[in-house]
This record gives structure tokens, C-alpha cells and sequence, in this order.
């Protein structure tokens, strides 16, 4: 039985649907500061959650997947000290990497967030890490309605931070090693002329050097959020504008790092060096141009937009619909040398290449939610046009380099330039049925359709011409689970799901079947299936005043695992193109626990092991790659953190250690990188009620405490074997960093 919704729509809301495990069981975000918890108690999967507190931890800017990263089952790691450089940042969970899960604000999707994005944007970009109130993951089984095409393994949901019903200002001022600087302006206006309209605005402006080599990664941001509560319904919206400019650090080999040492990088600022690997001149050890490039960078300017409205039709029935609109304008740089030369075009050794991305997509989900005696119906669609461009070019350097933070202009040669145009849509529908005090079950299913369609503008050379459709699709994928509550603090949970992802409609993005020529798509697309998996897990929780931990075991299948390989010589001719090269079969446990003896300290550890294996072995150009039983690349066996905080409202602090392990970066587990512990720490004090400040506070973070040397993995694809360790596809972390904060708030 509902609560009568007229006095208080927000908690009939949360009341409604805290049984449902659907799209919308976590909606409603909090402003409260709280802590890592294993949430989602009578929960019929697995779901933890990091809260404010948690990503306030982190050094001022840095990407809330750091503090994910606390998380069972969580692997993510990056080169720079921010986690926000996201060339050099991977998040993967149970053993699906990051273009394999599902990422949301606010409901709305960020698309697979990798590098070369053509759905979405990352997380960093989208809003302002001191404006999310909380993020909550789903390790294995995500919401039925999670708006993505993505999610064969979890999904990664974040919920944004709503005014406060009080005007008043936020500042913070930070400063750091490597001339880190980061300002930070929130201005809520509290609720306007006695209504119940509220609004927040923020700007953000961070700069800093890169820790190695030369160059900076920049970023400003815009984010404002409007809520509005009427009698029967609750209206929110925000619009986030973010523009990054990063200069690249060098990918780097085994042999390069032993060659030429941890901070090697980019030639930048010197053009002349540049130009004399380019002809093969070399003076400081290197033995290939690979070794080294003039520079790159990423450039990303986006703006997002969304628009909420939960109502609330009766006591026993609601309705909510989120629309959506994203644009995009992107450019990834690179100094190529011995670039290509177009009718005589005189160019110097080298010239610039870019990968530019331009993305235009607005979308719609809505869902019914209706309770009825011992039953939580939720059913709901999701529909989404996305209008990508993709295109590389190359623009001539003959008057020296152009600047990395700048997007060029009049390209001497465009190789490609395609236009994608995608179209989603996704019903679901489920049953969660209280069937006592104790017992819950749910059960449900979505039907996903994404068709991606390619054209090739006029300027694209003849042999990369490409046009064609493919659709991704599944007419029932179910979902079910089961909740026991044993007694007051102990209960048992489990789940089942089976998922499907969307064809990556991308070039040079990953494994995407339109990353080939004509001959090659013409080959596979009436063949080709999209890859799947089915997730199966149980466990137990447990929680108290002073305890609160989990256990979980899981199983996932996953096949037709997709991999571009090339069909017979490639001096011939022959195509590389997307193909199936089998399965996957994961097995793993994952617990959660934590200790709070006392109300202001808290002690949390998590701890992981996950084995996933290639079931299948494959050829590519004619070789015999025998993958079957290797582990899967970057998808550590063992993951460990275990964090001591502190906080009595005017004190506070924490301590912690995350540990990864040994990751292999070849399919054929010839080579790796080997597993370390990174020990973070942090602290500070309030002043309450200073002159007309209603707090001031002063807060250090120090990043990779011990200095700890160790290697994360780029973006660019997995060897199939690298015994020798030539292949570039290393990137040296990011050493100590220390950072200062100072802050004011004002009420």
C-alpha cells in the first residue's frame, strides 16, 4: 500500500519502487554525504554505491571512477594522477572491459564512454565530479531499463547533485604538483520567491601540466540543474557544457621503457627532433619512428541536456519520462611521419593527422510504474537518433607545427569522411512480486533494436568508400531474480540475465564491422551476430548498526566475441573484418566488508577474484593464435582495496590501498604487466560559522604515496602476441602527486 502522495511525491516515489528491480529502483539521488555501502537492500541482484563522501576523497577534479575503483569486482586504472586522461583510463568489471558495460546520468546515456566515443560522452566531461551525488554499480545484471546498447556486463549509473533548498555559494580553490590548478564556483539559488522551484549553477576551470613530457590537459565546465515540485509531480532539468583540450602522453612497448626509460614521451617542443626521426636520425637511443611522434592530443567540446518529469498519476501509479540531446565536436591530433602525399603535394616529413568526431544524437524513455496488491509493474521504452561523423584528414605542417589545443582547418587530404546514422529503440517490461515478508522475485524482459547505417561523403578517397546497414537486435532477453530475507540483517539473493551489444558504429574505434571496405562489410553483414551473454550470479548480505558486508559468486557466458582479423595476406589485398572468434567463460567471487566501531571511523575492504577464459582459438593472416584457456587481456585475476576514513564533522581524513593484478595485453598471454598497490591518502579541517562564511575548509590529497611505478593499458587494440614486447601498448603512471584545497561556503 502506497503512502498518500499528495504531502510528500518524492518518498511515495522511492516507497513505490523500492522492491522493483527495473530501470528506475534507483532514481531518486540524495544529497546526503554518505559512504561506500553495498546497497540495495531486498535487492535481487548485486548493487554497490559510492556516495558524495567517497568521490571528495579523490584530489580535487579527478574522475569519479576512482572512487568506484573501491568496488568490488571494479578494475580501473590510468595514466595520469586524475583518472580523467581518458586515453590512458579503462574501467572493466568482471572481466568486461569498458565499451561492454552501461553508463547513465541522470538516466541519460553516456553511450560505451571509450575514447573514441560515437554514442555518448565520458563521464568526466558530462558533469563536474562535485556536483554528483552519488554513483551506483551494478557488477553484473543491470537495470532492464538502463538506456544502453552496451552493457553485456554491468552497468555504471550517477545521479547528479539537486539544489539545495537554501541559496548559497560553494568555492574551492585547489593547487598541485605538476602546476595543477582547479577552481570550482556552485551557486544555488536556494528555493526562488517561496516556491518550489530551485536551481544551481556551476563553473569549473582546471589546468595542469602533464607529469611527463610537455604540454597541458585543460578543461572547463558548465553545469546547471532546475528541480521544480508541484502537488502530484516533480519536474528536473539540467544542461552541462564541458570543453576539454589534453595533450597525449606517448604510448609506450616493454622494449621502448627499457630502451629509453619510464618518462619517455612526445618530441614536442622540438619540431627539428621531430623531423629527424622522421628520416630515420636518431640520437637519444631511439630505433624506430614508432619510439617517439611529434605530439597528439584530444579535443572535446560537448554540450548535454535533460529534462525529467516524474507524475504521479494515483497513489498506486506513476510515470516517468526523461528526453535527452547531445552534442559533440571532437578531434584527436597526431604528428604522422612519412604521411601521405596527394598529386605532387610537397609536405615536410610530417604532417597532422586527425581523427575527428562530430555527434548529434536526442532521445526519449519513459516508464509506467503500477502497484497492485503484491505486485510492482514497470514496463517502459527507450528511443534514440544518433547522427555521427567521422572522418580522418591530414593538414600540412610545411610552417611548423599547429597548436595541439586548437581544432586545424583546410586539410590537404581527407581519407574518409562518413556520416552513421543509428537508431535505437528498447521496450521492457517486469513483475516484482512481494510474495511474503520475507521473499521477493522478480522477473522481466527488453526487446533492444539498433540499426546503424553508413554513407561516405564525397570527399572520401574511392577505396575507403563504404555504404550499408547493419541491426543489432533481439526479440526477448530476460531477466529474472529472487530476495530472501533470513532474518533483521541477514538476507540471500539471486539473478539471471541475458544481454546483447550494438555494432560499434565507428571507425578506428574498436572492433566495429565498419572498419573494413566494401568487400569486407559486403562479407559479413548477412553472417555477422552481435556478441551476448548470459550472467548468473547469488550471494548473501549482510547489515547492522556496526557491519555491513556481502559474498557473491557469479558465472557468464559470453559468445560471439568479436575480433577484427585479417582474411588471408594483407599484401594481397585481403580485408580485415570483423569476425566471431567464440567464447568466453568467466567464473568468479567477490566480497564486500566493512567495520564501524565508531560512528565517526569507518573501515571498508573489498576483495576479488574473477578467472575469464578464451574458449576458442583463431587465425589472423594466415597464423594459428592459440587463445583457447588464456586469461582475458586486462582482466586481472585478483583485485583487493581496503580504506580507513575518518570524519567528526570538523576533522576528517582517510588512508587507503587498492591492489590489481598481473593483466595480460596479448590474446595469447605471452606477455603482461604485473600487478601493484597504489596507497592514497588525505585530510583536513572545517571552520564553522567564520565571519560571514558558514564554513571554511582546508584539505590535502596525496596520490601513489610510496611512488610507486607501474604501466596501464592505452586504447589502442590487444596484439594478438607481443613475446618480444615491441607493441605500443603501454603508458608509464602517474608518480606521487600532491594537491591542497581550500574552500568556502556561504548560506
Amino acid at each position: 500500500m502506497m503512502l498518500r502522495l499528495k504531502k510528500r511525491p518524492i518518498a511515495a516515489a522511492v516507497l513505490s519502487l523500492i522492491y522493483c528491480a527495473g530501470a528506475y529502483a534507483e532514481d531518486v539521488a540524495t544529497d546526503a554525504a554518505q559512504a561506500v555501502t553495498v546497497f540495495g537492500t531486498r535487492q535481487t541482484r548485486q548493487v554497490s554505491e559510492v556516495g558524495k563522501s567517497d568521490i571528495a576523497d579523490t584530489a580535487p577534479g579527478s574522475s569519479p571512477l576512482k572512487a568506484i575503483s573501491r568496488l568490488p569486482g571494479v578494475n580501473f586504472n590510468s595514466a595520469d594522477t586524475y583518472g580523467g586522461y581518458e586515453w590512458g583510463s579503462r574501467i572493466s568489471i568482471r572481466g568486461f572491459s569498458q565499451n561492454q558495460l552501461g553508463f547513465t546520468l541522470d538516466d541519460v546515456p553516456l553511450g560505451d564512454m571509450s575514447y573514441r566515443n560515437y554514442n555518448g560522452l565520458h563521464i568526466s566531461r558530462a558533469i563536474s565530479s562535485e556536483n554528483i551525488a552519488r554513483a551506483v554499480v551494478s557488477q553484473g545484471t543491470g537495470a532492464l531499463g538502463t538506456a544502453s546498447t552496451s552493457n553485456l556486463g554491468g552497468t555504471l549509473q550517477f545521479y547528479s547533485l539537486d539544489p539545495s533548498d537554501k541559496a548559497g555559494v560553494n568555492l574551492q580553490q585547489s593547487f598541485g604538483q605538476d602546476s595543477a590548478k582547479r577552481s570550482f564556483v556552485r551557486l544555488d539559488t536556494g528555493l526562488i520567491a517561496g516556491s518550489n522551484t530551485k536551481l544551481s549553477l556551476s563553473f569549473t576551470d582546471q589546468d595542469s601540466d602533464k607529469w611527463r613530457g610537455d604540454g597541458a590537459q585543460k578543461q572547463q565546465q558548465f553545469n546547471s540543474k532546475l528541480v521544480s515540485n508541484f502537488e502530484n509531480a516533480k519536474f528536473s532539468a539540467f544542461l552541462n557544457w564541458s570543453d576539454r583540450k589534453e595533450v597525449d602522453y606517448m604510448d609506450q612497448s616493454k622494449d621502448s621503457i627499457r630502451r629509453l626509460g619510464y618518462n619517455w614521451d612526445y618530441y614536442a617542443p622540438n619540431w627539428n627532433t621531430a623531423i629527424n626521426s622522421a628520416k630515420h636520425q636518431w640520437a637519444s637511443g631511439e630505433t624506430s619512428e614508432d619510439d617517439a611522434y611529434y605530439n597528439g592530443s584530444g579535443l572535446r567540446e560537448d554540450w548535454l541536456a535533460g529534462a525529467t518529469l516524474d507524475y504521479f498519476l494515483t497513489d498506486h501509479a506513476s510515470i516517468k519520462t526523461t528526453v535527452y540531446h547531445h552534442n559533440q565536436e571532437g578531434t584527436g591530433t597526431w604528428w604522422l611521419p612519412n604521411p601521405p602525399v596527394v598529386n605532387g603535394t610537397p609536405v615536410l616529413p610530417i604532417a597532422l593527422r586527425t581523427l575527428e568526431f562530430n555527434i548529434n544524437r536526442s532521445g526519449i524513455l519513459s516508464a509506467l510504474t503500477i502497484e497492485s496488491g503484491i505486485h510492482t509493474f514497470n514496463t517502459g521504452i527507450w528511443y534514440e537518433r544518433n547522427d555521427f561523423d567521422n572522418a580522418m584528414r591530414f593538414y600540412a605542417q610545411d610552417s611548423g607545427p599547429s597548436s595541439p589545443y586548437e581544432r586545424p582547418s583546410d586539410p590537404y587530404l581527407t581519407r574518409w569522411d562518413y556520416n552513421f546514422q543509428t537508431d535505437t529503440i528498447q521496450f521492457h517490461a517486469q513483475d516484482t512480486l512481494k510474495l511474503s515478508d520475507q521473499l521477493t522475485v522478480n522477473f522481466g524482459f527488453k526487446t533492444p533494436r539498433s540499426t546503424t547505417s553508413i554513407k561516405s561523403y564525397n570527399d572520401t578517397a574511392a577505396s575507403f568508400r563504404l555504404n550499408g546497414s547493419l541491426t543489432a537486435t533481439k526479440n526477448f532477453l530476460p531477466q529474472a531474480g529472487i530476495n530472501f530475507k533470513l532474518n533483521e540483517h541477514n538476507e540471500l539473493f539471486a539473478d539471471a540475465a541475458q544481454n546483447i551489444t550494438a555494432y560499434r558504429g565507428v571507425i578506428k574505434g574498436g572492433a566495429s564491422p565498419f572498419d573494413t571496405t566494401q568487400a569486407g562489410f559486403d562479407a559479413v553483414k548477412q553472417t555477422i551476430r552481435p556478441e551476448e551473454s548470459i550472467t548468473t550470479e547469488a550471494g548473501w548480505r549482510y547489515h547492522d548498526r556496526e557491519l555491513e558486508s556481502s559474498v557473491t559468486v557469479y558465472h557468464v557466458d559470453f559468445k560471439n566475441r568479436l575480433l577484427a582479423l585479417q582474411q588471408g595476406a594483407a599484401i594481397i589485398g585481403n580485408p580485415s573484418i570483423l569476425s566471431n572468434v567464440g567464447k568466453v567463460e568467466t567464473n568468479g567471487i567477490q566480497g564486500y566488508f566493512a567495520w564501524s566501531p565508531l560512528s565517526r571511523l569507518k573501515w571498508s575492504n573489498s576483495l576479488s577474484y574473477n578467472d575469464s577464459k578464451y574458449k576458442d582459438d583463431f587465425t589472423d593472416n594466415g597464423v594459428i593464435y592459440h587463445s583457447s584457456g588464456k586469461q582475458v587481456v586486462d582482466a586481472p585475476r585478483w583485485i583487493g582495496s581496503s580504506e580507513l576514513t575518518y570524519d567528526n564533522g570538523q576533522a576528517f581524513g582517510h588512508v587507503g590501498v587498492n591492489y590489481i593484478g598481473k593483466r595480460y595485453y596479448t590474446y595469447v598471454n605471452d606477455n603482461s604487466v604485473q600487478g601493484y598497490s597504489l596507497w592514497d591518502l588525505g585530510g583536513g579541517y572545517r571552520w564553522k560559522n567564520v565571519g560571514y562564511a558558514n564554513e571554511l575548509n582546508l584539505s590535502f590529497t596525496v596520490n601513489n604515496v610510496l611512488n610507486k611505478k607501474f604501466f596501464v593499458f592505452g586504447d589502442n587494440p590487444f596484439p594478438s602476441s607481443d613475446a618480444a614486447g615491441t607493441s605500443y601498448n603501454l603508458l608509464a603512471g602517474a608518480p606521487r602527486t600532491a594537491f591542497l584545497t581550500l574552500g568556502a561556503k556561504f548560506k
